[in-house]
């Protein structure tokens, strides 16, 4: 069996969670015995992610306008590694890649599967071009896909609305190696942030306003008197928010304890995670977060929005569940630090909730007896 794996970014910077649910993905295809290709935009391709990708065939087309992930139109790389697919895995939604991956794989008539891990909700910016681009092409690239997979189950409502069957629904969620976040050493994390002794509370993602960390943010300083030994710190790459942040911190005088680090990876993102004693997701709209699945595999609690399609975190006792607002998550954030000789007790009932779901090797088996059914019929 040969895979293509299709998405419009490789950039472990700027590519967020489907970034690394493609590399992770198309690492363990690999070590299952399949055969993968990818095919994504040069965007945040380097020697060091080519590196990464060792032993994946990774096909990269120059972006023309980042702005809306303009791919240069090379039909003969396309058309080739379509050609060449048995199944074809099609991620995200919102880009012209996608379109040509989709009318490549017709006329070849190579089946498909779709996973928008959330993409097919219109929200943000370009809500008039993303409706055009439904109107247009993306929905029927949708609705003809062979298989769809929601990383969750409540992601089943979005494929609904674009009038998708929910019995031709599967739900595969999001994975994590935990071979990957093993390196600790929480003295050196500190001394490289200033950091100091006091315990932080952590926020990894992009500083993006459909990540919350403004809402994070103002929840901490409406909280910074009543727990005045806990810091804040940011860890991810600035998307146009950073300035609004700086200036709301100045505004509540807590400049010294609010820290932006900026993006963090590899090793440094594990000493992060372990170094924390909390940490929050605040997100306003995401399918799955990966960032839970990162705390957990640490062994660290976490809060969370009701938005992050992660509602199990509160069932299992791995953290707390709120509304996606300032309120909510102060109410979060004081019912956690108000009590936190329970954290610790949170971080293992995360930790281990986590193990025992979400691996890799399990995952991409699922993804294989998918596949399988779908390649079935047609040969």
């Amino acid at each position: 069996m040969r895979v293509l794996n299709v998405t419009v970014t490789l950039d472990p910077v700027a590519g967020g969670g489907t970034a690394e649910r493609t590399f992770q993905m198309s690492r363990f295809l690999i070590k299952s015995g399949v055969k993968c290709m990818v095919l994504s935009t040069d965007l945040g391709w380097s020697q060091a992610r080519a590196r990464a990708f060792a032993g994946i065939e990774v096909i990269t087309l120059p972006c023309l306008w980042k702005r809306f992930y303009l791919p240069k139109v090379a039909f003969k790389l396309i058309r080739g590694a379509v050609a060449r697919a048995d199944v074809i895995h099609i991620m995200g939604h919102w880009t012209i890649l996608n379109v040509l991956v989709y009318l490549f794989a017709r006329r070849f008539r190579k089946p498909y599967v779709v996973c928008p891990a959330g993409a097919l909700v219109i929200y943000g910016r370009s809500k008039y071009l993303k409706r055009l681009y439904n109107f247009l092409i993306g929905k029927k690239i949708v609705q003809q896909a062979n298989r769809f997979i929601a990383v969750t189950a409540n992601e089943r409502t979005h494929f609904e609305t674009y009038g998708v069957e929910a019995d031709r629904i599967t739900v595969i969620p999001n994975g994590i190696d935990s071979e990957e976040y093993v390196a600790r050493d929480d003295i050196a994390f500190r001394a490289q942030h200033g950091l100091g002794e006091d315990p932080f509370i952590l926020f990894m993602g992009r500083l993006n306003r459909i990540k919350g960390p403004d809402l994070l943010l103002k929840a901490f300083c409406e909280l910074s008197h009543a727990f005045n030994r806990y810091q804040l710190v940011f860890a991810g790459p600035d998307e146009g928010m950073l300035h609004e942040l700086r200036h709301l911190c100045s505004t509540c005088s807590i400049d010294s304890r609010v820290h932006f680090v900026g993006y963090v990876g590899g090793d440094d993102k594990a000493r992060a995670y372990h170094a924390a004693e909390l940490v929050v997701v605040p997100s306003r709209q995401e399918a799955m977060s990966i960032v839970v699945l990162e705390a957990g595999i640490t062994g660290k609690p976490v809060l969370l929005t009701n938005q992050c399609g992660f509602d199990e975190v509160a069932r299992i006792n791995g953290g707390r569940v709120v509304q996606a607002t300032v309120e909510g998550l102060k109410l979060g954030l004081m019912e956690m630090l108000g009590d936190s000789d329970r954290l610790a007790a949170m971080g293992k009932n995360l930790q281990r909730f986590v193990k025992e779901r979400f691996g890799w090797t399990a995952i991409v088996n699922e993804y294989l007896a998918l596949y399988q059914k779908i390649i079935t019929p047609v040969q």
